[in-house]
């Protein structure tokens, strides 16, 4: 059994090999691919491998691009460290989908029901349903709801109305909770984040930062037309201003007229 393996974070990637070889020890890893691009590239020139594992957020964007650019036959278990997605679909044109951070009876689980479907028919993979299902979607997006946090030796699920902000400093990003105002490095940069996150509910204000409605404590007048926002919990010694380009955006968003 050949196996592609296509995700963009190493850890999660050797954690996949790892446990392929306790549940399919005689599968093969013909590729291991971290971006759009590279997975894109990879199909125009090798033949389909029998099966593939993707993970939903890649390195360039999300991996449902791939499906837009080639054609793709092979049996597919996403992955994905969010729910906030169309699982009905991936569940009629995929083989599974499986929640981050993977457990091992959960990939056993989904080999062995790859092996009982789709060896024993071999019917072909159409996954035209999938990305019509995403694309009538667009405009009623799926935000994300939660996100799965590994720090230390363990991980948090944070939900979204929790979080406070989101801010970057010497190239790190980090989430701060409204509950416990504790802070936790994310994986993901304010851009990427910007896509993900319900523009009713969050703005980035500036480069740094990406706040919720519900953590402004006040506002106050600053230079040419910018206002400065005080948050809560307080963000200690970085400063909170709206950039100048974002200002009118902002006043908008406040009153609701941004984000539906």
């Amino acid at each position: 059994m050949k196996i592609l393996l296509i995700e963009d974070e190493n850890a999660a990637a050797r954690r996949l090999e790892k446990l392929l070889g306790e549940v399919a020890p005689e599968s093969e890893i013909v590729g291991r691919l971290d971006s759009v691009e590279a997975a894109i590239e990879w199909f125009q020139t090798n033949p389909q491998p029998d099966l593939i594992l993707l993970d939903i957020h890649l390195a360039d964007g999300s991996s449902f691009e791939i499906f837009e650019h080639v054609k793709v036959k092979s049996p597919v278990i996403f992955t994905t460290a969010y729910d906030e997605y169309a699982l009905k679909a991936f569940k009629v044109n995929a083989v599974d989908y499986l929640l981050k951070p993977i457990k091992v009876n959960e990939l056993a689980e989904a080999i062995d029901k790859y092996k009982r479907v789709f060896l024993s028919s071999a019917p072909a993979a159409d996954y035209s349903g999938l990305l019509k299902t995403l694309r009538q979607q667009d405009g009623a997006q799926n935000y994300l709801r939660r996100m799965l946090i590994r720090f230390s030796n363990s991980f948090r699920l944070v939900d979204m109305s929790d979080a406070a902000y989101f801010y970057t400093k010497d190239k790190i990003t980090f989430l701060v909770t409204r509950s416990t105002a504790k802070r936790f490095p994310v994986d993901y940069p304010l851009d990427k984040l910007e896509t993900l996150l319900d523009p009713a509910t969050f703005f980035r204000i500036n480069r740094q930062f990406i706040i919720n409605v519900g953590a402004i404590k006040e506002m106050h007048p600053y230079s040419k037309s910018r206002v400065k926002v005080d948050l809560e919990p307080p963000t200690s010694d970085l400063e909170t201003i709206v950039s100048t380009e974002r200002s009118s955006e902002f006043k908008k968003w406040l009153v609701g007229e941004l984000g539906d």
